[in-house]
């Protein structure tokens, strides 16, 4: 049984990936629906917070149904992270996780995220004193290194276990790499049999089967592995996964009316939290990977993505569930 302090994940768990504006509550609901064991929230920045800002604040938004759950913060400013650290804890999420390995410009070279991967004596500084500032279990979300000069996650991870992380997930990639190129697991193998590590190690990175995450956990002997980029638009990984490890046999792909449904309940509760006008918005990026695969989709894409009106995306997918045998599912190269 993998725990986190008192928290119970299972025997092999499956982790959400916070992404930046993918791990919102609508997607997360779709994602605990469909097997994620633990799950993480967007990055929220330490500043935004302190300052109260409208959209760091609206991030803080968790509901029991999605227990376990993590806030995850980011900053460069180790005091503004203790203030962070402490509002976070009056919202009683079940951890609190600090993101080093953010590799976007806007924050890396900030001195936030993965920038941190320049300077792991004060990952350590500010590490220690964010444990010390909250009663939540704390775990850390980073990569092998700034560069492939600088791959230090092996002592780093050690280091922040010393001071009172209790898990944590590691992207197999540098910051250098952004997410181009293949992740390289190997190092996270290193971490998790190093044998004074006694916390939890999560491997992150181009899991996008069942096959591949099983290949990776007898590989690399990790306690669990978190999915990000796999899932959006495809929750069912996590319970496909799941099953395929149970049975070695594969759970049947979500038809077209799975894709509808999921579609239609996530576009629902986008509204339900954002609004009408920004739940539709913010929902146009989702539409493409809910229907990744299906030959002839275009025409249906572009009017999904170019209506702002409910009743008219409804009719659009009522249409797309009624046609199901219109389309067909095709590879890669055929789609469009």
């Amino acid at each position: 049984m993998v725990k986190i302090r008192n928290i119970e994940l299972g025997e092999f768990p499956l982790l959400l990936a916070p992404m930046e504006d993918v791990s919102d509550p609508p997607f997360r609901a779709l994602c605990k629906q469909h097997g994620a064991d633990l799950m993480y929230t967007e990055f929220i920045s330490s500043e935004g917070l302190i300052r109260d800002a409208a959209k760091s604040v609206q991030k803080l938004d968790i509901f029991e149904y999605e227990r376990p759950i993590g806030i995850q913060i980011f900053g460069s400013d180790i005091e503004s992270m203790i203030q962070c650290a402490e509002i976070i804890d009056q919202v009683k999420p079940d951890l609190l996780d600090i993101n080093y390995g953010c590799p976007v410009k806007k924050v890396a070279c900030k001195g936030a995220g993965a920038g941190l991967l320049q300077d792991i004596p004060k990952m350590v500084r500010m590490t220690e004193a964010i444990v010390k500032a909250t009663s939540l279990p704390v775990t850390v979300k980073t990569r092998l290194g700034w560069d492939d000069d600088t791959k230090y996650v092996v002592e780093t991870a050690e280091r922040l276990q010393d001071i009172g992380i209790e898990a944590i997930s590691i992207h197999g990639r540098t910051r250098k790499q952004m997410y181009k190129g293949e992740a390289d697991w190997t190092l996270i193998g290193e971490v998790k049999n190093n044998s004074r590590m006694r916390i939890p190690v999560f491997g992150n990175g181009d899991i996008d089967s069942p096959e591949k995450a099983v290949e990776y956990k007898n590989r690399y002997g990790v306690d669990g592995i978190m999915i990000g980029r796999a899932s959006i638009g495809y929750p069912w990984v996590f319970n496909e996964i799941k099953h395929f490890m149970a049975t070695g046999t594969h759970l049947a792909a979500p038809s077209i009316q799975d894709r509808v449904q999921a579609c239609r309940d996530h576009l629902e509760m986008s509204i339900k939290w954002k609004g009408m006008q920004l739940g539709i918005n913010e929902m146009k990026r989702h539409y493409t990977n809910y229907f990744k695969g299906i030959s002839h989709f275009k025409e249906y894409r572009t009017k999904l993505v170019s209506s702002f009106d409910l009743d008219e995306i409804l009719g659009i997918l009522q249409y797309i569930e009624a046609h199901a045998d219109e389309f067909h599912f095709a590879l890669a190269s055929d789609n469009n």
